[in-house]
């Protein structure tokens, strides 16, 4: 077996980090057997050298080795590019078609970004795994194939999982072995190796001498986050060898090739809304006026126990939360004793005075009845589009309740007995 320093060599991989050489390491181990591999990464890290070692260095050395780039391949071809295809079996079809898999008989197959996959081909996929059988698209003949798979992704797996996006039974059949390549910013003393070879073998390619970097640039090179990882700094070493005049570069001059130089917060802000994000202004008003709604039906539904037991110390005990949703937690017992004064002159008030109060209620509505017809049209306004939120947040969430009550901010029993008043 080679010595992982050698592989190193041979396959052109810079770099001392002890993650990296952990990774070559599992890659040569691995090799010798069939069991599939699934190398992760950041984008740019160099996935693509973990399956060339692992096919280099297998019994399968001297079948075809075939590159996939998943994402790369439209949905409406991909099963026709992996399987093939019969002649017929869609409109472009004019001849019978052979697929990677069958091409790569007794090979290895690289599937880059195989997150990217739909679902069916991933059910597809799935039964070349565990029995090596696949159909072509439009045929119904099951053929037979024996193909080593090593897999790559950038993507977190158990999110897309998660997100329904992906298999949780292919990603165990894929990961069997899982190789992680450590992102360029976790090698920093790798990044300088890295740059000078890129540096020489630019200035073969262009005929110029070769770039070079002083004290102060190495330091910015090794601090800045590289988030296009080894691709980015290839690239940061292209641009410096065709338009730098000098051949020395200080970290003034390099600093101009690196985007983003001063925003290297510890915390990354994404622009993207959530799904939980009202998308205007008039759905937000919706949404407090909706919220003013059930904090008044809190409030009345305290008052009225209020009035009916005339224990204020008792209501208070048993609706304490909501009494802190209501009035706020307060900084001080003052603030306790005027509410339970005020609560105490409200109980004070007598039955003759309320009747007194009743018909006074009376009175008024006849006198303005017109005006109680605008505010029940009002109520009813208030109603609908309190419908209307939660058809949409119901919509939002798939039908899942617990969501769509949270993104509301009600409880999921309020929301269910809304659900079954509305019939929804």
């Amino acid at each position: 077996m080679e010595s992982v320093q050698a592989i190193k060599q041979r396959f052109e991989i810079i770099g001392n980090d002890q993650k990296l050489n952990r990774a070559v390491e599992k890659a040569i181990q691995v090799a010798p057997t069939d069991i599939s591999v699934l190398v992760t990464g950041e984008s740019g890290v160099g996935k693509e050298s973990i399956p060339k070692i692992i096919h280099a260095l297998s019994h399968r050395k001297h079948g075809k080795y075939i590159a996939v780039n998943c994402g790369a391949i439209p949905e409406g071809t991909i099963d026709s590019e992996l399987f093939g295809h019969e002649k017929g079996a869609f409109l472009s079809a004019t001849n019978t078609r052979s697929g990677y898999f069958e091409v790569a008989d007794g090979g290895t197959i690289f599937l880059d970004e195989v997150g990217e996959l739909p679902l069916t081909t991933q059910v597809r996929l799935l039964r070349v795994l565990e029995n090596g059988e696949f159909i072509k698209v439009g045929s119904s003949k099951v053929q037979k194939t024996n193909v080593r798979i090593v897999a790559a992704t950038n993507l977190n797996m158990f999110e897309a999982i998660k997100k329904d996006k992906f298999r949780e039974d292919l990603y165990y059949r894929l990961s069997t072995v899982e190789i992680n390549l450590p992102p360029l910013r976790e090698r920093k003393e790798d990044i300088h190796l890295l740059f000078r070879k890129f540096a020489a073998d630019f200035a073969l390619k262009y005929k110029m001498p070769t770039i070079r970097l002083e004290e102060d640039a190495v330091d910015l090179l090794q601090k800045y986050r590289w988030g296009g990882n080894i691709r980015q700094l290839r690239n940061v070493a292209e641009q410096i060898s065709v338009l730098e005049q000098e051949r020395s570069i200080n970290a003034q001059e390099l600093r101009g090739y690196l985007p983003d130089i001063g925003s290297n917060l510890p915390a990354v802000i994404s622009d993207k809304k959530k799904d939980s994000d009202f998308s205007n202004e008039r759905e937000i008003l919706y949404k407090v006026l909706f919220d003013m709604k059930n904090d008044l039906n809190d409030l009345k539904k305290l008052t009225m126990e209020l009035m009916e037991s005339g224990n204020y110390q008792k209501v208070q005990e048993e609706h304490e939360g909501l009494i802190e949703k209501i009035y706020g937690n307060g900084d001080s017992d003052t603030d306790i004793e005027d509410i339970n004064a005020e609560n105490l002159e409200v109980l004070q008030i007598s039955q003759q005075t309320r009747e007194k109060e009743r018909e006074r209620e009376r009175e008024i509505e006849d006198k303005y009845y017109f005006a109680e017809e605008i505010q029940e049209e009002e109520t009813l306004s208030l109603q609908d589009k309190e419908l209307e939120l939660i058809k949409k947040s119901l919509n939002r969430h798939n039908g899942k309740r617990k969501n769509a009550a949270e993104e509301l901010g009600i409880s999921e029993r309020t929301l269910y007995r809304k659900i079954k008043q509305y019939n929804l």
